[in-house]
C-alpha cells in the first residue's frame, strides 16, 4: 500500500519577497550610518558562547552575516570559513550542497522560513559528527510598540503586517523534534530608542526585518501612516520611543 507524502508546510512567507528584502538589506548596508546593532549583538553572543565552551571548530559555515565580521574574526583565528546568504539564492529549506562542518552559525534568517523544522534538519545533516549549531533570530515578543501603532492605524480592520514569531518553548520543541543533542534555548532583549516611526522602519529595512509575508496586506496610505506616526510618538517620552527586539538563540550538537 502506497504511503502519502507528508503535507507541505503552510506558505506564510514569500521566498521572492524574502530574497528581495535581503538584497535591499545589502544595498542599504552600504550607507555609513546603516543600522546593524542586532547582528552585532548576535556576533558578540556567538563569540562568548564559543569562548565559554572552548570549542575550536576547524570548518565553519556562517549563514546570514551580511557584515562579514564574524567570518573575518574566525579566519583570523585560523578557521576555514564558508559564508552564504539567502540574498544569493541560498535556500535553507533545501538540503545543503555541502556538509562536514564542525560549526554552523545562522544569524537572523530562520525566522522567515516556512519549514523551520526542515531547515533545522538540513543544518544538522550538514554538520560533522560532534558538530555544533548556533542559530539566532528575532523572536516572539519583538516590536510590541510597532504592533500597537499598526493596529491603531488600521482601526477596525487590521491587516497582516508583522510576522508570526517563535517563542522559547517552541524553540525547545523544535530542537527536540530535529534530534539535536544537549539543546540550549535562551532569549534576550535588545531595547532601542527612536525619534520617529520613519527611523524605526528604516532600521528594520536595513537589517532585513521588513514584511516578507506571502499575504502582506494592503499598503499604508498617507493618512494611516500619519495615524501610526502620531501613535508612535505618543507612546514615547522626551522625544524618544523605545522599541524592543527579542533575540532567540538555539544551539545543539550532532552526536
Amino acid at each position: 500500500m502506497a504511503t502519502s507524502a507528508p503535507p507541505a508546510p503552510p506558505r506564510i512567507f514569500s521566498s521572492e519577497r524574502r530574497r528581495a528584502a535581503r538584497r535591499r538589506l545589502y544595498a542599504l548596508q552600504r550607507r555609513p550610518d546603516a543600522a546593524r546593532y542586532l547582528i552585532e549583538d548576535m556576533h558578540e553572543d556567538v563569540l562568548e558562547r564559543l569562548a565559554f565552551l572552548r570549542f575550536e571548530a576547524a570548518r565553519v559555515l556562517i549563514v546570514g552575516d551580511y557584515t562579514g565580521e564574524l567570518g573575518r574574526t574566525m579566519r583570523a583565528a585560523g578557521r576555514d570559513v564558508t559564508e552564504i546568504d539567502p540574498a544569493e539564492g541560498f535556500d535553507e529549506e533545501q538540503p545543503y550542497p555541502f556538509e562536514g562542518f564542525d560549526l554552523i552559525v545562522s544569524l537572523g534568517t530562520l525566522d522567515t522560513v516556512n519549514d523551520l523544522p526542515g531547515a533545522l534538519i538540513h543544518i544538522r545533516r550538514a554538520l560533522a559528527e560532534g558538530g555544533m549549531m548556533i542559530a539566532s533570530f528575532v523572536a516572539s515578543g519583538s516590536l510590541p510598540v510597532l504592533r500597537d501603532v499598526m493596529l491603531a492605524a488600521d482601526g477596525e480592520r487590521p491587516a497582516p503586517r508583522l510576522h508570526p514569531m517563535v517563542d522559547v518553548r517552541a524553540g525547545g520543541q523544535l530542537l527536540q523534534r530535529t534530534f539535536f543533542a544537549d539543546p540550549v534555548i535562551d532569549q534576550r532583549s535588545v531595547k532601542v530608542g527612536f525619534r520617529s516611526l520613519t527611523r524605526l522602519i528604516g532600521d528594520l529595512r536595513a537589517q532585513g526585518l521588513s514584511n516578507v509575508l506571502a499575504d502582506p496586506g494592503p499598503r499604508f496610505d498617507k493618512a494611516a501612516f500619519q495615524r501610526a506616526s502620531a501613535a508612535f510618538a505618543h507612546m514615547g517620552e522626551d522625544g524618544r520611543t523605545v522599541e524592543t527586539f527579542e533575540i532567540l538563540t538555539l544551539s545543539g550538537w550532532k552526536k
